[in-house]
């Protein structure tokens, strides 16, 4: 028998069966199929509130509903270009520079020769993930506050301190250096991973044919971490414009709204400090269909250089 009949065959066998005959893995399953309902899909149902002029005490059903009056609303605000530009420019600088420093780190781990070396740079780069973004946001401002670290090495050599946090100018480079710093490491796992399942034998032929290390790297280890990159390039694309809240919020003040205000903080302030809960509902629902075009053109732009994308 062929081994597309025996796929063929294993695919008409009931659901139900299967569950039977591995009902320990859906069983394991089960928590974090709960979880993800619970918390992310029913959630959703108060997207409603974007179409509605929503009123706590008259709940869902009971608030009157206004169509597209907030989004209209969104629109023609002056300020809305404003959060859009500072939302794509945030999203975008950070995936341009954070997202290759994960590729970059995984290829130097992995062309050392020294496995203590390795081992080293691993646990150190691992580090800041685990560090809260409270935690982390708190050490910048030991290195970057008015007496911070930094200040202190610029008065010490007779230089006028800076005030980063309080800088239009210095919050993009604050927020993408302290992306790269958190994310390079845990980043660099996958494709540490992705590198440990290329065939050795194909760096020993390369090496009778007199490949030299950048050959190597160019025609054996790209090659075979393009799948991981593609998935990876799509999934961070759909983030450009899912700037995180609670990072922003920690690193902003009135002085860095010119630069600093997105769609996230714009709607904890409508939605939370404003009580204009279908307002901010609109903003968020917004942001997250430009997020879903992202996505999807992202993963149709990989489909047409030839690359499988995730949907």
């Amino acid at each position: 028998m062929s081994y597309r009949k025996k796929d063929t065959l294993q695919r008409k066998v009931p659901l139900a069966i299967q569950i039977k005959n591995n009902s320990s893995l859906y069983l394991m399953m089960l928590p974090g199929v709960v979880a993800l309902v619970i918390f992310s899909y029913v959630p959703m149902y108060g997207v409603i509130m974007a179409f509605q002029d929503f009123n706590v005490f008259d709940g869902y059903f009971g608030s009157q509903w206004v169509g597209f009056k907030h989004f209209k609303a969104l629109f023609a605000d002056p300020y809305f270009l404003k959060l859009l530009r500072n939302t794509f420019l945030l999203g975008f600088l950070t995936f341009i520079f954070a997202f290759p420093a994960p590729i970059l780190l995984a290829l130097m781990i992995n062309e050392s020769k020294f496995r203590k070396f390795k081992g080293i740079v691993q646990s150190i780069s691992y580090l800041p993930h685990f560090i809260p973004m409270v935690v982390m946001v708190g050490i910048m401002y030991v290195f970057f506050g008015s007496y911070g670290i930094v200040n202190s090495i610029i008065s010490f050599l007779g230089l006028d301190s800076i005030s980063f946090f309080s800088s239009p100018e210095w919050f993009r480079s604050l927020y993408i250096g302290s992306a790269i710093w958190k994310g390079i490491g845990w980043g660099s796992i996958i494709y540490i991973g992705a590198l440990s399942a290329i065939d050795p034998s194909m760096y020993e032929a390369a090496s009778v044919d007199g490949a030299n290390r950048w050959h190597k790297i160019w025609h054996i280890t790209l090659p075979g971490l393009k799948p991981t990159i593609v998935t990876l390039f799509i999934l961070d694309v759909a983030g450009v414009m899912k700037v995180g809240f609670e990072k922003v919020f920690l690193m902003y003040s009135p002085a860095t709204y010119e630069v600093a205000d997105v769609l996230s903080t714009y709607v904890y302030r409508q939605g939370i400090l404003d009580a204009n809960y279908s307002y901010s509902a609109a903003v968020d629902l917004f942001n997250n269909i430009i997020a879903l075009i992202f996505l999807l053109a992202a993963n149709k732009l990989a489909k047409k250089l030839g690359e499988d994308g995730i949907v």
